[in-house]
């Protein structure tokens, strides 16, 4: 079987050097732009916070504390450590938690945290392109007043426009990205520098020292302000999730090279436009710019959110089909929009849920101001999760020692603990909506899960062994016809219960019996080589197992056709695939589950995609075989 050619290639994990740079400013466009966005609301909001916002220790203490943050959380721990522990090249907390083997191993606590650390994500989806988009649109207040009233409608047009072409795909304007995001990241840099120039001195923040000094010096409101802080790595996370892209390479010469310093420019700029007598009211990101070229930033700033949305939304996809695949969430319907890249996929269910919630919270919030009490929990919650596991990687994947690996990640924790104990002061302010979106897309995944595992319990409580499955065939004198039956199932061992009730009611059996179990691994992708297993348990009877990994899309009819190569003499031309569609019932004897969890799953599993559409079946070949299952 051929690999699959939407696959990202070798190339784009392990970039030669010649591609690199050009890797890198598409990694500017894929991975950056929720983090470098967010200059556009952190340090107004930090300030915001602070009891005397334009006291020079207020204003170097602040800077010390982004720039340190952007340094520990990004630089240190994303860049250093997680990317370095990677799933065959992909990354991400979901990723994370299928190579510490919970598939293979009953490991509950790694399964919660790594779950409930994806859930988080969604909501940091809902409200990303929500801020983004009203705090570039609000620059127009400072170019003129009179369209105040205007920026909620028209953040609210912008986001309905944008989810509304998803389903057409983005790989057209994709490749634009980059170089959008590269003019944002120089054109903050020079804001940035044109801010310094008025009060170098404001260079003294690099120093930790200010930062410590006001975080130990302020009490109750020092700690409040570390809940704005955290605004400055809030996209974070997309460094180590969108690793499957582009590879380590390309994402940290983005980072090094252009990100960090832009950023570094920008919150010097910010911070010294302030020391020198510039009011806090307003957005300071705005006023850096010269009054001329006021409109074509907030232009610029409007697409720069764009894209950074389009990210999140893109990455809401992804994390939904490694779900899927990793048995966590319903068979949804997945489009691929473009041929160029496995990447790029729609999931309607996801996308128009998503956008409800955040033009729902654009109209609710009204102003990033507003929606910055809602903003950070998730994403701080999601990296203390991803801390947990990275220890366990520590020791697991990397043998380090308990006292090496427990000192690295104690740092990790402590630095995640602060941010989020932080940030849950603000749940009453609205941080309790990513929380409930978190909870209500774990509270998903986990039924899902139990009533998967229940129907495939029941499966193989009563299986009848082959031998005498086909001595029962014989001796009942069953027709044997002619052609081959593939017959899907979960059992791994034994006759399958759909080839059971076919003979059941139709009382005959193909000549040629083809069983077929797909296992998808805690793996991104299988090679050819490990695709599938067979054997031939008796004459012309095969028993095969197909193996493919959380990133890649089963396609059944062509590995039938790589079958042939392993002494599997079916004839593709004449094959009828049999699948069971079950309807989910509750247990009468009591031993089930509760019967809320039954019947929510049973409504999941009527609204799931056909397995015979998830597995690429050909309709026309296709025999549904109905069955009831209690559980």
């Amino acid at each position: 079987m051929s690999e699959d050619p939407t696959r990202p290639s070798g190339e784009a994990r392990q970039a030669p050097q010649g591609k690199l740079p050009f890797l890198g400013l598409s990694a500017l466009g894929i991975v950056f732009g929720d983090i470098g966005t967010s200059p556009l609301y952190t340090f107004k909001t930090v300030l915001g916070t602070a009891e005397v916002p334009t006291d020079p220790a207020t204003v170097l203490g602040a800077l010390s504390l982004v720039l340190w943050t952007l340094f520990v959380i990004t630089t240190i721990k994303y860049v250093s450590f997680a990317m370095r522990v990677d799933n065959d090249g992909e990354g991400g907390i979901l990723a994370l938690m299928a190579l510490l083997g919970v598939k293979k191993q009953n490991r509950p606590t790694i399964v919660a945290v790594g779950l409930f650390g994806a859930a988080l994500i969604y909501g940091d989806g809902a409200i990303t392109p929500a801020i983004s988009v009203l705090s570039a649109l609000e620059g127009l207040n400072m170019a003129t007043p009179a369209l105040q009233p205007y920026v909620v409608p028209a953040a609210v047009a912008i986001l309905v426009a944008l989810f509304a072409i998803q389903s057409q795909g983005t790989a057209a304007i994709g490749r634009f990205f980059g170089p959008v995001m590269l003019l944002w990241f120089a054109a903050m840099a020079a804001m940035g520098i044109s801010g310094i120039v008025q009060h170098p001195t404001v260079f003294a923040a690099l120093s930790p020292v200010y930062g410590l000094t006001y975080l130990f010096s302020h009490g109750l409101t020092g700690f409040l302000v570390l809940g704005a802080v955290f605004l400055c790595v809030t996209g974070a996370e997309a460094l180590y999730a969108d690793m499957g892209h582009f590879g380590s390479g390309p994402i940290k010469l983005a980072w090094f090279a252009i990100v960090f310093p832009s950023l570094i420019l920008n919150y010097a700029g910010q911070a010294a436009l302030v020391l020198e007598g510039a009011p806090t009211e307003g957005n300071i990101f705005f006023r850096l710019c010269p009054q001329i070229l006021l409109i074509p930033l907030i232009v610029l700033a409007t697409v720069a959110t764009i894209i950074a949305s389009q990210s999140i939304i893109t990455g809401a996809f992804s994390m939904t089909r490694q779900a899927i695949q990793l048995g966590w969430l319903p068979r949804l319907r997945i489009k691929q929009t473009s041929s160029e890249g496995y990447g790029q996929i729609y999931v309607g269910v996801v996308n128009w849920l998503l956008m409800i919630v955040t033009v729902g919270l654009t109209i609710a919030f009204g102003k990033s101001d507003n929606l910055a009490a809602a903003y950070g929990i998730a994403v701080s919650a999601t990296m203390l999760m991803t801390s947990a596991l990275l220890f366990i990687a520590m020791r697991e994947i990397w043998g380090w020692s308990m006292l090496a690996a427990g000192s690295v990640a104690a740092c990790f924790l402590v630095v995640d603990s602060a941010f989020f104990l932080a940030n849950v002061t603000k749940i009453a302010e609205g941080g309790y909506v990513p929380l409930l979106l978190a909870i209500s897309v774990y509270g998903v995944m986990w039924i899902w899960h139990r009533g998967a595992a229940a129907i495939s319990m029941r499966m193989h409580e009563a299986l009848i062994p082959v031998a005498g499955f086909l001595a029962d065939l014989a001796a009942r004198k069953i027709p044997r016809v002619p052609g081959t039956a593939v017959f899907l199932t979960r059992t791994e061992r034994d006759t399958p219960p759909v080839m059971v009730w076919h003979v059941r009611h139709n009382r005959a059996l193909h000549e040629h019996i083809f069983v077929l179990r797909v296992d998808i691994q805690s793996v991104p992708w299988v090679s050819s080589s490990n695709r599938i297993g067979i054997e031939e348990v008796a004459p012309n009877f095969w028993r095969a197992e197909a193996r493919f990994g959380f990133m890649e899309r089963p396609h059944i009819p062509e590995l039938l056709a790589a079958s042939k190569s392993l002494g599997c003499t079916i004839d593709l031309n004449d094959v009828t695939y049999y699948v069971g569609h079950e309807t989910v019932v509750g247990r009468e004897d009591g031993l089930g589950l509760p019967a809320w969890q039954e019947r929510f799953f049973a409504v999941m599993e009527r609204n799931a995609v056909h397995v015979s559409d998830f597995f690429s079946l050909p309709s026309d070949q296709v025999v549904e075989i109905g069955r009831q299952v209690s559980i």
